[in-house]
């Protein structure tokens, strides 16, 4: 058996000012044939999982193309039609083939596509036909559409933020497609979209983690082969936007349905159980100082560059260098003109910088500081998160700055912050600070849960702000909890 691999990648906030094009994926991934393997072999996400499985029960692998970068702005027409011809191309030069496993994501958007995963895999469609088994994986924040449905055999998607089980769905991928190509399972999937946003929620607690544990009890039904709730990607100002739930069954059409209506309709019972109240960078400075133990990690949700941010906003650095509080660390902030003035400098000297505020005005204006040159670094180093563990980073040019007592670390490539080895990495050992501020909605977690004495999270102005009010939507289909009072979700539904 053989069996084509292939990953593209981008979860998409329209609401950015950064344009998505092939520049940004070659700073990412940009991976062909055996490249792809030697990137992936051993690391914990899908494309390692699938690996991982083909390897396990002696499928053939036939690596084709991947790309992958981090969220940001629309597509570019030009990019979106790069992408396809790589996908398409690859899977064709790969030859006679039983099957296909997609990395993809759910939350793509290019200039005048919608729904990017449901273009390549009709694209990919015309190409191939519809004989050739496709299984896909994606990500908890798809906007899943019913033209993904329509054109993949099967979709799965991750069930926890953090995303751990990555490299799981990855051989639950091929598993899946394996019994398929066998004729075992002929599976059937059900979409249910509600017409609801959900801020960015861990599914390490309620609601999200009842959700979860309904879906798991259901799939106790030999016949259920899948049931995931999908959280869906809000700051993607499109109709498709909101929480969906898809269910796959062995040949039971009806079932699917009835598994989907329940799942839905839990989750619209718990609706106001999605809606956090969170403080602002001030006030939640002044909370972790009047903790007690350490470190007190603070997560600056409003700017986390994995929901498509500029990364460089300073309301959480601004309230943290006015505190001034001994050992308060910031680990990092995006701004390649500081990283680089730093490493001219060399470490040991005092520099004038305009920190930050460089993409927008929304996300804070830059602070003007007198900074001492502590550390510098190339910004690469593996991941040990349980999430994604082992891939290789490479946060470009970075630099550990002082000002008074506040250690900041500044790098060249826009990212959140998974675990601490950014900070290791600059000579920063988090258990001996008292504050460790971080921009991160919540994939930080998988490592930081087991580090931190305690967690707290912020909000301000910004494109992953859990204020929804904030977002000039002008595509969303309308009514949509919460923006809008929705009294029968069915009966909205489906007019979706």
């Amino acid at each position: 058996m053989k069996i084509a691999i292939a990953q593209i990648a981008h979860e998409t906030n329209t609401f950015s000012n950064v344009p998505t094009t092939v520049e940004l994926f070659k700073n990412w991934e940009w991976d062909y044939k055996e490249e792809i393997i030697e990137r992936h072999l051993g690391v914990d996400d899908y494309v390692g999982g699938m690996i991982d499985k083909c390897n396990q029960l002696g499928i053939e692998i036939a690596p084709t193309y991947s790309a992958f970068t981090g969220p940001s702005g629309m597509i570019t027409k030009e990019t979106y039609e790069t992408l396809e011809n790589e996908l398409i191309t690859g899977i064709q030069n790969a030859g006679e083939v039983d099957g296909i496993c997609l990395a993809l994501h759910g939350a793509g958007v290019a200039e005048g596509i919608d729904d990017l995963e449901g273009y390549l895999l009709k694209s990919l469609r015309k190409s191939i036909g519809y004989k050739i088994p496709i299984v896909v994986t994606l990500d908890l924040h798809a906007n899943v559409t019913e033209l993904m449905v329509q054109e993949a055999n099967a979709l799965l998607g991750v069930n926890f933020y953090p995303h751990t089980d990555s490299h799981e769905r990855g051989k639950e991928a091929v598993e899946l497609l394996e019994q398929i190509i066998q004729g075992k399972i002929e599976p059937v999937m059900h979409l249910e979209k509600l017409p609801l946003i959900i801020p960015t929620s861990t599914t390490y607690v309620s609601p999200a983690k009842d959700i979860n544990e309904l879906c798991w009890e259901l799939e106790k039904d030999q016949k259920v082969v899948d049931c995931t709730f999908f959280h869906g990607f809000p700051y993607t100002d499109i109709p498709d936007v909101g929480v969906t739930v898809l269910t796959i069954t062995n040949g039971d059409p009806l079932l699917a349905q009835k598994v989907g209506d329940k799942v839905a309709s839990t989750i619209w019972g718990k609706r106001m159980e999605f809606r956090p109240d969170l403080p602002t960078p001030e006030d939640g400075i002044q909370q972790a100082l009047s903790k007690q133990g350490q470190p007190i990690v603070i997560n600056e949700t409003s700017d986390n560059p994995g929901g498509g941010t500029p990364g460089d906003g300073t309301f959480l650095l601004k309230a943290m260098v006015e505190a001034n509080a001994p050992k308060t660390c910031f680990g990092f902030i995006y701004d390649p003109e500081v990283a680089e003035l730093a490493h001219q400098a060399g470490p040991g000297s005092h520099i004038n910088v305009e920190l930050g505020g460089k993409t927008d005005l929304l996300h804070g204006r830059p602070l003007s500081l007198k900074v001492y040159v502590k550390s510098l670094s190339d910004g690469q180093f593996f991941q040990t998160s349980p999430m994604w563990k082992g891939i290789k980073v490479n946060l470009g040019k970075s630099a550990r700055l002082q000002t008074e007592n506040v250690d900041i670390i500044v790098c060249s490539v826009r990212a959140q912050t998974f675990d601490e080895q950014v900070f290791l990495l600059h000579g920063i050992d988090v258990a001996e600070y008292k504050v460790v501020a971080l921009k991160s909605s919540q994939h930080f977690r998988a490592a930081f849960q087991s580090i931190a004495k305690e967690i707290i999270t912020v909000d301000s102005p910004g494109l992953s702000t859990c204020d929804f009010s904030s977002f000039d939507y002008k595509r969303i289909n309308r009514p949509i909890f919460p923006l809008d009072a929705v009294q029968d979700y069915k009966k909205q539904a489906s007019k979706v």
